[in-house]
């Protein structure tokens, strides 16, 4: 990757990483692996040699009760990215929404964070000056135009099952992760990851 971005990417700069963690979701279930996360801050810090670093990280979670399982590995998770890795961990429980269709009733979970990374993405902008998305969520085409406009550098790392070509190609550079052998850790094991899925 290091040789697709050596001419493009600027050094020393400061540096913010947008980690959505639920749409990464879908490269980890792929590759068969957990991300590791002191592996991604290095590989960033490789890639970019910034002068300064900000990780953000952004993920939905069940609500107690709602799961027959225990949800203390997950916090534990947070705590270690919080503490550990000094990220900064943007959480909220699912939302629960009862729906009725043919099918009868159910209850629908959703655990959208965009709006919790824009705020961050605007609220920080004059703070960075390259932005790095891990997502492939299409619906930051125009937050990545945005920051364009105002003159920063935008790289989205994400997988080529789960970008849309738009994004894909709206920032400065790409990177597809399931490409980068050095960012992942333990094997995903059905049943076994449940509480530290993304």
């Amino acid at each position: 990757m290091e040789k697709v971005f050596n001419n493009k990417i600027q050094k020393q700069k400061i540096v913010y990483v947008f980690i959505d963690a639920s749409n990464i979701w879908a490269a980890q279930k792929s590759k068969g692996k957990l991300l590791d996360y002191e592996k991604i801050v290095k590989k960033v810090k490789q890639i970019f040699k910034p002068k300064g670093v900000k990780f953000f990280y952004y993920s939905a979670y069940p609500a107690n009760g709602t799961r027959d399982y225990s949800l203390d590995a997950r916090h534990k998770f947070f705590t270690f990215l919080k503490k550990g890795l000094k990220f900064s961990v943007r959480k909220k429980p699912l939302k629960r929404i009862r729906i009725e269709d043919e099918f009868g009733e159910g209850i629908k979970e959703k655990g959208d964070m965009d709006m919790e990374i824009a705020v961050d993405v605007i609220h920080n902008i004059d703070k960075y000056e390259i932005a790095i998305f891990f997502t492939g969520d299409s619906d930051f085409l125009a937050l990545v135009s945005y920051l364009k406009n105002h003159d920063k550098k935008v790289y989205i790392f994400s997988s080529k099952n789960n970008i849309s070509t738009e994004l894909r190609t709206s920032g400065n550079g790409y990177c597809d992760i399931l490409e980068m052998d050095d960012i992942w850790g333990n094997d995903l094991k059905p049943g076994k990851n449940k509480t530290t899925l993304v």
